[in-house]
Parts: structure tokens; C-alpha cells; sequence
């Protein structure tokens, strides 16, 4: 069935909800500073959340009332509630087959791509600003912990094979 497609999208709340742990830490100045990526880090966290959730609604779900813009998430535990309002989103919609091929019309009717672009694209959306959010540690004086190893992570009940991160900063060395 969707079994492969589950797991990925298992993996991308597991990885966004980890993301957001590892920024506990930091002030509310440090999440609104300027970044890279859209916005300040908190932007961009709204951003990647947001955005799976119109994903998600392009592919049949209903979109969240709060995934819109000028509807962003003042702090990390609301990001958390809604990664979590998506991954239930992605795991109803995924409980049945998907076609692929189907055409969804998306952006009120601009155009209409295959299903499968838009589970390609929101999987590496995310990944993409993931990364982003990670390397902007660096501007705030902190290095990014690295993958401690691959294992078996638990998210929303599922086993999913990924990355075990350190969910520490660290305070960046410098070397002169």
C-alpha cells in the first residue's frame, strides 16, 4: 500500500519535532534574529509547518485553519501541536491508497500537477529548510550536533528508521 510513504512522512515529523527540541534552548531573541532560510528561525519553522500542512490539503486533507499566512506560531510548543496536527493529517491521508497519477489542481486552478510531485515536494521542502534552520546556529555562535547514529526513533507510535540526533548546542570553537 502506502507502507514506504508512511515512513517517510513519519521521518518528517520525527525530524521537524527533534528540530524544534534541539531549539528549546535559545531565546525568544535568537528565534526572531534574521536567518537563513525564510525569515528568522521561527519564520522559517512556521514556514516548513504551514507548509506540509497546504501539502497535505493540496492532496485531498483539510487545511488547518492556522495554515495560513498571518497565522504563525508565537513559540516552539505551538510548532510542536502543529507538526503533530500534520502528521495526522499526512497519516489519515496516506491510510488509503494513493494514486500518483491523479492530477490535483492547485493554486485555485493555475495549474495541476501529479499527486506524487507533491509528496516528492513536501518531503524535500522540508528537508530543505530543515537543513537551513541547522546551519543557522553557526550566525548565532553555536555549532549544529551531527546525527549521533541511525536507529529505530519512535513518532506518533510508529518505529522509523532515522538519524539519532544530539538535540544539544554546543558553543561553536573558534579557531584562529
Amino acid at each position: 500500500m502506502n507502507d514506504g510513504m508512511i515512513d517517510a512522512f513519519h521521518h518528517n515529523v520525527w525530524a521537524t519535532r527533534m528540530l524544534i527540541e534541539a531549539f528549546r534552548n535559545l531565546s525568544a531573541e535568537h528565534l526572531a534574529r534574521p536567518a537563513r532560510g525564510f525569515g528568522s528561525i521561527l519564520e522559517t519553522f512556521n514556514h516548513i509547518v504551514s507548509s506540509d500542512a497546504a501539502y497535505a490539503a493540496q492532496l485531498g486533507g483539510v487545511r488547518p485553519a492556522w495554515a495560513s499566512d498571518g497565522n504563525e506560531a508565537p513559540d516552539l510548543d505551538q510548532l510542536a501541536v502543529r507538526v503533530d496536527e500534520t502528521g495526522h493529517m499526512w497519516a489519515e491521508l496516506l491510510s488509503v491508497p494513493v494514486d500518483a497519477e491523479r492530477l490535483p489542481v492547485l493554486e485555485e486552478g493555475a495549474y495541476e500537477v501529479h499527486a506524487g510531485v507533491v509528496v516528492a515536494q513536501a518531503l524535500h521542502h522540508a528537508n530543505v529548510h530543515r537543513e537551513q534552520i541547522r546551519s543557522s546556529l553557526a550566525d548565532l555562535g553555536y555549532t549544529a550536533a551531527r546525527p549521533a547514529a541511525l536507529g529505530i526513533c519512535r513518532c506518533n507510535g510508529a518505529e522509523v528508521l532515522a538519524e539519532c540526533w544530539e538535540v544539544t548546542l554546543r558553543p561553536a570553537v573558534r579557531v584562529d
